[in-house]
């Protein structure tokens, strides 16, 4: 899948869940869970012991199917090491402009983080695909990104921190790309109770949100061309 392509499936399906785990086990029954649901984006942190090992066995064994990132990627070395083990976008919670550098060598999708407007269209001018502004929530949420995007229209902006359930249509609205998700979605809990399903059911929940942006954007477009 080239880049064009990632970040275009990122778009559809609306989500990037951040995932961070205790253990491979754990990240892998968080995967299955979100997957269940019909999420078919996942990032895996550096967080996660073994992250890269959970990586390569993710990327082998679901294919096509999911498409698989790398989160809290500091450095390029940690990036092309997630490179080689199959992760097809690479994140970043900071701007390091050494990690965006060789992902455009190797054309390989990179959201670099940002949060004030000059680290944002700093992280944009170096190349990055999109920028994660994070922590979103801190400076306001759905409103700040809505702020953002008045003067950065050309950005791609996919908020983390503070993305809810409650939350994500506002977010949409506001022009993020895609919302980055952590535990309200990505449930650590509930696996350790045996509870997997509670994943899947609100990944539906997100999916539909996403849907009905989706939706009401076709509307408004054909609304907007047809006058």
């Amino acid at each position: 899948m080239n880049k064009s392509h990632v970040i275009q499936h990122i778009r559809e399906v609306g989500l990037v869940p951040v995932l961070r785990a205790d253990s491979e086990d754990e990240a892998l029954a968080l995967a299955a869970a979100l997957e269940a649901g019909g999420v078919t984006v996942l990032e895996i942190t550096m967080t996660v012991p073994g992250a890269i090992d959970v990586i390569r066995r993710l990327s082998r064994e679901t294919g096509d199917r999911i498409l698989i990132g790398a989160g809290t990627v500091l450095d390029p070395e940690t990036a092309r090491a997630c490179m080689l083990a199959g992760a097809q976008f690479i994140v970043s919670p900071a701007l390091n402009v050494r990690t965006i550098e060789i992902c455009r060598r190797y054309s390989i999708t990179v959201c670099a983080g940002g949060l004030t407007p000059t680290e944002v269209i700093s992280a944009w001018e170096a190349g990055a695909d999109a920028v994660k502004v994070f922590p979103c929530s801190a400076l306001g949420g759905a409103k700040y990104l809505k702020a953002l995007k008045a003067p950065l229209p050309h950005v791609e902006l996919v908020p983390t921190g503070g993305v809810s359930l409650a939350t994500a249509a506002e977010f949409l609205e506001a022009g993020a790309l895609a919302l980055g998700v952590g535990g309200d979605l990505v449930d650590n809990k509930a696996i350790r109770a045996g509870k997997p399903e509670t994943i899947t059911d609100n990944a539906r929940k997100y999916l539909e949100i996403v849907a009905a942006h989706h939706r009401s954007t076709m509307q408004t477009s054909y609304r907007a061309g047809s006058r």
